[in-house]
């Protein structure tokens, strides 16, 4: 029989180990001012820009950069209305501060604009020096969307440094002689087989060794607390349940609650001795045909979102999947753009 302080030493190991894992996926996510980025696990980087602080309509551009050498940099905006009943424009003026960088053509169905080489390349050339007095803008007619340029700078070298640009001639910020081939390559994404959980085995009844094996880990929950993110306390609520995905193997949650929101805190452990319990998540709140997932939600303006999954492959639950909305900044719900740290191809199997 396992006994419970080796039950405990081994979930508190999972925990340090899960940490440890997850600092070493190529990935970043930062911001500064009215800027930020996130970097996933193939390398590709994705840093957006926002509008000067108290200053309407809502704007926002994207530059999004796949690793390797010679890659180009894709410039996106948002089209965001001043009143519902104004037309769509087909194009946009783009200056910064008294200089025409060009026109912007609308895609009117999905209200963006992607920007073609010449002006991406300006607007690029323009943002690194902080200047809260020097926006770049896009106009149509008395409407004008303005962009802050006030954290691009430490934004611009943070996605540098992230693929090894600095000091070649395709970097963004300080540019130099260092020959392309020394930028750091794309890497694939990871290729996850996932395998169905049958209806019949997800609520299961437990065997005696299992259901004591799900009363220790409550234990666990009772004497622990567990520190979210954002820094709030997230408490036991004793109840527990177990679930046979795969034979040999046991999952196991113990329910966390905070406030109104439900998570749940899951182990994979072999359903005989010796367990080995396995820490996934304390994050995921739903479980359907073996993929763990899980949503917050902020209740500010704008609703922020936070998504991840977890998928079945037929001996753990893989983290297949990580995306936030970023900073948000008034748009509408669900902000102007999403943010992935880790990217998967998963492949359904019977």
């Amino acid at each position: 029989m396992l006994r419970s302080t080796t039950l405990f030493a081994a979930l508190d190991a999972t925990l340090v180990l899960q940490v440890a894992a997850a600092e070493t996926l190529p990935q970043v996510q930062f911001n500064h001012k009215d800027w930020e980025i996130a970097c996933n696990n193939t390398r590709t980087c994705r840093a957006a820009g926002y509008q000067p602080e108290d200053v309407m309509p809502n704007a926002s551009v994207l530059l999004t950069r796949q690793a390797g050498p010679n890659q180009a940099v894709i410039a996106e905006l948002p089209l965001v209305q001043t009143d519902d009943d104004d037309a769509t424009p087909a194009s946009l003026q783009m200056t910064t501060g008294l200089r025409a960088l060009g026109t912007i053509r609308i895609d009117r169905e999905h209200r963006t604009g992607t920007m073609t080489p010449e002006p991406t390349a300006a607007f690029v050339t323009a943002l690194p020096k902080d200047d809260a007095n020097n926006t770049t803008a896009w106009s149509a007619g008395k409407v004008r969307w303005s962009i802050s340029k006030m954290g691009a700078n430490a934004v611009l070298l943070k996605m540098d440094a992230f693929q090894r640009r600095l000091g070649t001639p395709g970097t963004l910020i300080r540019k130099g002689n260092k020959p392309e081939a020394s930028v750091l390559p794309a890497l694939p994404s990871p290729v996850v087989v996932s395998r169905h959980i049958k209806p019949n085995l997800l609520q299961p009844t437990l065997s005696r060794a299992e259901a004591r094996l799900v009363g220790r880990i409550t234990q666990v929950g009772k004497r622990r607390r567990l520190r979210s993110p954002d820094a709030g306390v997230w408490r036991a609520a004793g109840h527990s349940t177990g679930s046979p995905v795969r034979q040999g193997h046991a999952g196991v949650g113990c329910m966390l609650d905070r406030r109104l929101r439900h998570r749940r805190r899951r182990w994979v452990a072999n359903r005989n001795a010796p367990h080995t319990p396995r820490f996934i998540t304390a994050s995921a709140n739903d479980n359907e045909d073996g993929i763990l997932s899980g949503f917050q939600k902020g209740s500010g303006i704008a609703d922020c979102i936070a998504a991840e999954t977890w998928t079945w492959d037929g001996r753990t639950f893989v983290h297949t999947s990580a995306t936030t909305s970023g900073m948000c900044c008034q748009f509408a719900p669900g902000s102007a753009w999403d943010f992935s740290t880790l990217v998967s191809e998963t492949r359904r199997t019977r």
